[in-house]
């Protein structure tokens, strides 16, 4: 069965994002922080391009949440088509959740979004069937990423650890029930402590 992944960075206190998600700070206040290692910092080093060749390589299909997808809450009242301009960076279907229905966008490149009522369950079923053999990733926000741990489906997590308090905002591990994960690959920068996990049986 193809993989089940998940990449995510997060600050030492536990969070992916920082409070107050907006349009003008999608990560949250202080939430960019977390991403210098892939954002151009001139710090980066060999083991944060390491680390991005992990975050880009190429999947079947995506799921993500409705916060991810954009700013909008409640019904779709603009023609919001996500933050990542004409050519997203999925080049793969993308199931995004969400309570409010709307037809999927086709982008170039190669993404779709696909938007699900549903649930988690039901959107990440749509992306096995969809990927392949392929692979899945999970590619979140906090919400999703919670849902899939909590369902046991993701088979390999990378975090991105930076040096980086933030002292509120969105987690990842609350509620997630009994995790059991083995490191299998550690790699440092001054910008993160790239682990990869993949889960214990």
């Amino acid at each position: 069965m193809p993989d089940t992944t998940c990449h995510m960075s997060i600050s030492l206190d536990g969070f992916v994002a920082g409070p107050d998600q907006s349009r003008e700070h999608p990560l949250g206040k202080r939430g960019m922080e977390l991403h210098g290692w892939h954002l151009g910092d001139e710090r980066a080093n060999e083991a944060d391009e390491t680390a991005v060749g992990w975050l880009m390589r190429p999947r079947g299909a995506y799921v993500m949440g409705r916060n991810m997808f954009g700013p909008i809450r409640g019904e779709w009242e603009e023609d919001w088509r996500g933050w990542w301009g004409p050519e997203p960076p999925y080049h793969a279907p993308v199931f995004v959740l969400t309570h409010h229905a709307r037809e999927p966008i086709e982008m170039e490149g190669g993404t779709t979004f696909h938007f699900v009522t549903d649930g988690f369950d039901a959107a990440y079923a749509q992306a096995r069937e969809t990927a392949g053999d392929d692979g899945v990733d999970i590619a979140g926000g906090a919400s999703t990423v919670r849902q899939a741990l909590a369902a046991g489906v993701v088979d390999e997590l990378t975090l991105d650890i930076a040096p980086v308090l933030l002292g509120s905002g969105e987690r990842i591990f609350d509620g997630v029930g009994s995790l059991r994960l083995e490191p299998v690959e550690v790699l440092h920068s001054p910008l993160a402590t790239h682990i990869r996990y993949r889960r214990a049986s």
